[in-house]
Order: structure tokens, then sequence, then C-alpha cells
């Protein structure tokens, strides 16, 4: 099981990117890396409350954890401290091995320089990925949300 921490500072309050951590269509938008389309089955933003959450790969020689080219994964929000941390259960729907397992990812959230730093902190990744992988990945996804809550926050 390997562990990362990634963190972006955006431009932005924390209220505003708080709500992008629990906002379905805003979840669709920027938690994803590129190369890849999400679709959001469930999301049930509250504590206990529960979600299920597909991204796809755009190339077709792209294999996926889940099916042909998609990693899907379910969980549950396991805290929620209003504007400044989600906590969350995250689980890959796989048969493989080295992809199963429960992982815990924990975003929080600080004032900082005007804006706020987001901190996401994975723990309990499966073996089966890279955590460079996963650091690309999560990279990718707070540039997005950045992106995103910033263009809404200027408008």
């Amino acid at each position: 099981m390997n562990s990362t921490r990634v963190s972006q500072h955006v431009r932005a309050s924390r209220p505003a990117v708080y709500r992008a951590l629990l906002d379905a269509d805003a979840i669709a938008k920027w938690r994803v890396p590129a190369g890849m389309s999400s679709h959001v089955h469930e999301f049930d933003a509250r504590e206990g409350g529960s979600f299920r959450i597909s991204l796809t790969y755009d190339a077709p020689e792209r294999s996926g954890k889940s099916a042909a080219h998609t990693d899907t994964y379910h969980g549950h929000f396991l805290k929620l401290v209003p504007d400044e941390q989600v906590v969350e259960v995250i689980e890959f729907e796989t048969t493989d091995i080295a992809f199963a397992g429960i992982m815990t990812m924990t975003t929080t959230l600080a004032d900082k320089d005007g804006g706020t730093d987001v901190l996401v902190v994975h723990e309990g990744i499966p073996d089966g990925v890279p955590a460079a992988d996963n650091e690309t990945g999560t990279r990718m996804a707070l540039e997005s949300l950045a992106r995103l809550v910033e263009a809404i926050e200027r408008s």
C-alpha cells in the first residue's frame, strides 16, 4: 500500500473550493485526469453519504481497472468539516487483487495568500497503482479544480 501528498494553491476562497468538492457536476468536470472522461453515477454529499464514479480512458489502447477502458470506484464521505476538510473512503470496483482495497482520501483546505491551499493525502493506495501515477492524476485534477473555481470566483 502506498501514500501520496499533493498540494495546489487556488486563487479562490475556501468556501468556493469546498463547494466544488461536494458538487456532483463540479466533480465530473475537475476530478478527472487529462485523457479521460467522467460519469458520476451516484453522489450523496453528506457524512455517511455514498458516491460512485467512473473514469473512462479516451485512448482505446488504455486498459481500466474495472472494465476494458474504465476505472469505476465507489465509497462514502467519512468526515465533512465545512470549508476545511473532506475525508472520503474509496474502493475500486475490480476483480484484480492488485487494485483491491480501501483507500482514504483526505482533502484539507487552508487560507493562504488571498486564496486557498488544497492538500490531498491518499492513504492505502493499492499496490497496483504506482504512487507516481496517483500523484500525476491528483495533480491534473487539482489543476482542473483551480481553473474551475477561479473562473467561478471571477464571474
